[in-house]
């Protein structure tokens, strides 16, 4: 079995990464992580990747200022070098222009703390306790242009107690994300969830 090559993408410390090297061992699982990136030269992420034995680069973002396609360029390059298949956002705090998303569509997934479509962006915890909902997780999808609007890949989710606060909401959520994430990417390393033109607009499959 030929294993595609995956680059994880990090901003701190990378515990669905961590998730998704524990998985990568497995003989039978088609995909190896050949690379680590930040963005940021303090994510402790590298050095558990390290640890791991696993090739880290660092590219970052301050460095070039407002522009961000130079960043990305660069971040590509790194891709390009290490003969990337696959990315997987994992904490990867930046958001990332057209560019960048079309060149590796259908080979670029991210993981969000909320059942996609509710919840996008940032404290997505806090916000479903706020609302109410009965049950709250996580989504992998492929990246789209739009933040967290590219089609659903895996999702589960965790029911919300009545004594939740956001962090014992959180940890129980992050042991979703830890499960699923390998899943998500097993199903696309293998092909089995692919992007497919669907009344001009893209739909994992």
């Amino acid at each position: 079995m030929t294993k595609k090559r995956v680059a994880v993408l990090i901003s701190g410390r990378g515990s669905n990464m961590a998730a998704l090297i524990e998985a990568a061992k497995a003989q039978d699982y088609p995909a190896e992580i050949a690379l680590v990136v930040s963005n940021r030269p303090d994510a402790s992420g590298l050095v558990r990747a390290r640890e791991a034995g696993i090739v880290t680069a660092l590219v970052d973002h301050g460095r070039f200022g407002e522009d961000r396609e130079a960043f990305e360029r660069a971040l590509d390059a790194e891709m390009q070098a290490h003969r990337i298949d696959i990315i997987c956002l994992a904490g990867f705090m930046r958001l990332l222009t057209p560019w960048f998303v079309t060149r590796w569509s259908g080979r670029m997934l991210n993981i969000h703390p909320a059942l996609l479509p509710d919840f996008k962006g940032l404290h997505t915890h806090r916000r479903a306790l706020e609302a109410g909902v009965k049950r709250h997780g996580a989504t992998v999808h492929f990246v789209a242009a739009e933040m967290d609007s590219g089609p659903v890949i895996v999702q589960d989710w965790v029911p919300v107690l009545e004594a939740d606060t956001e962090e014992t909401l959180a940890a129980r959520v992050l042991e979703v994300e830890h499960r699923i994430y390998p899943q998500a990417l097993r199903l696309v390393a293998e092909g089995r969830a692919t992007l497919t033109a669907t009344g001009g607009e893209n739909s994992a499959r």
